[in-house]
């Protein structure tokens, strides 16, 4: 990662974009960090002022300069037109899809896809008379055949955040726009430090700013970024909506920001160090990794991504539910948690096979999904060592 480049004239690392930009000390009498900008009422100078409404801030929920901060850094490491910072990923996920969709639209949602945007598509959208379906996440140009007429959306989440499939995202790319949809893709797991799916043809990309960017779980985020083509709608979208952040939030987001790179070389060697570990045991069956050669997507995953993140899957052989219990209430460091991406190592125990409806999850024993957090690592190992046995000797 240290290598790659990024900005328009390719001559900024990323981790000298994280630490300048979005930020003017000039512009704040010096200070390093962009201040905490609160506000609902921006003030006029005149009546030809307000009747010109060219100032660069005219409300509140437009925006501020905290928030455009957060804003810049993520549109110039996305290679987006541009971002817009708003108050959950969800939120994020919820504007780019009424971006593209109408009444009487189809949307093709991948069956990974995030579970709160599954419960947006199955109940807001259906109810405003939009068809969601949902695909196999492997179907890579497969997916031209699910195209209809009305479709005008493929939501994609590569990897999905519970099981893990990578996405074929230029073949995604192609299908969509063949039948005159745009493709949305969710890139909060390996974050555009090592993944940048407008680069590989997607119209918009949406992030949990909530875990890798935040990246101290005490704050909620979105961010959704585009093409020029795209943004008109997703900046309307989100005006009529009344969508922002809070100028806390957006400061929150900022300093995470700043050290986004080293987290990240730190989440992914612990991780995969965990991952590989994991493997050797004999109660794993299986574990869902796309940076490990064992993982079905390994070579599209080591084709279009450049990293890999802190969040993988593990299945265990078959026991009840009361070895699961013993196995997760006892543990030492990590916690359960819905979240990701802080500094604190979360163990989920994961039950999906309703959330599954194109390809069901029938994989046997019981799968957990692991975030690996800044614990030293062999006191990560001790812990799951304990936690496996405590599950072996219920099963």
């Amino acid at each position: 990662m240290t290598d790659q480049k990024t900005g328009e004239n390719g001559t900024s690392s990323i981790e000298t974009v994280l630490t300048h930009a979005g930020r003017n000390p000039a512009d704040q009498f010096g200070f390093v960090n962009t201040p905490i900008y609160r506000g609902s009422t921006v003030l006029f100078p005149s009546l030809a002022a307000l009747e010109a409404q060219e100032q660069r801030y005219l409300y509140g929920r437009a925006g501020n300069p905290t928030t455009e901060g957060v804003e810049s850094v993520v549109t110039e490491l996305e290679g987006a037109y541009r971002t817009k910072l708003v108050s959950s990923g969800l939120a994020a996920i919820t504007i780019a899809l009424l971006s593209c969709l109408k009444s009487g639209d189809d949307v093709l949602i991948a069956d990974s896809a995030y579970e709160p945007g599954r419960k947006f598509a199955d109940g807001f959208l259906r109810d405003m008379g939009v068809t969601a379906r949902y695909y196999d996440p492997r179907i890579g140009d497969g997916l031209s055949a699910l195209m209809q007429p009305n479709t005008r959306a493929v939501l994609a989440e590569s990897p999905g955040s519970l099981t893990f499939e990578v996405q074929d995202i230029p073949a995604l790319a192609r299908a969509a726009h063949a039948g005159g949809a745009r493709l949305i893709v969710d890139n909060s797991w390996a974050s555009p430090l090592y993944h940048r799916p407008l680069a590989l043809g997607a119209d918009i990309v949406v992030h949990a700013g909530t875990k890798m960017f935040v990246g101290h779980s005490d704050a909620f985020a979105g961010t959704i970024s585009s093409t020029e083509e795209a943004w008109a709608g997703i900046e309307r979208v989100r005006t009529l909506l009344g969508f922002f952040a809070s100028g806390d939030d957006a400061f929150l987001v900022a300093r995470g920001l700043r050290t986004l790179a080293l987290r990240m070389k730190e989440h992914q060697s612990r991780a995969l160090e965990l991952a590989l570990w994991l493997e050797q045991h004999d109660l794993v069956t299986r574990v869902l990794h796309p940076a490990l050669p064992s993982h079905p997507d390994h070579a599209l995953w080591k084709r279009d991504f450049t990293g890999s993140g802190s969040l993988f899957g593990v299945v265990l052989r078959p026991a009840p539910r009361d070895a699961v219990a013993a196995m997760v209430d006892g543990f030492s460091l990590f916690s359960m948690g819905y979240s990701w991406g802080g500094y604190e190592s979360l163990c989920l125990p994961v039950r999906i096979s309703k959330a599954r409806t194109a390809v069901p999850w029938s994989e046997p024993g019981n799968l957990f999904r692991l975030h690996v957090g800044f614990e030293g690592i062999d006191d990560l190992k001790a812990d799951l060592s304990a936690a496996l046995d405590r599950y072996a000797s219920v099963r």
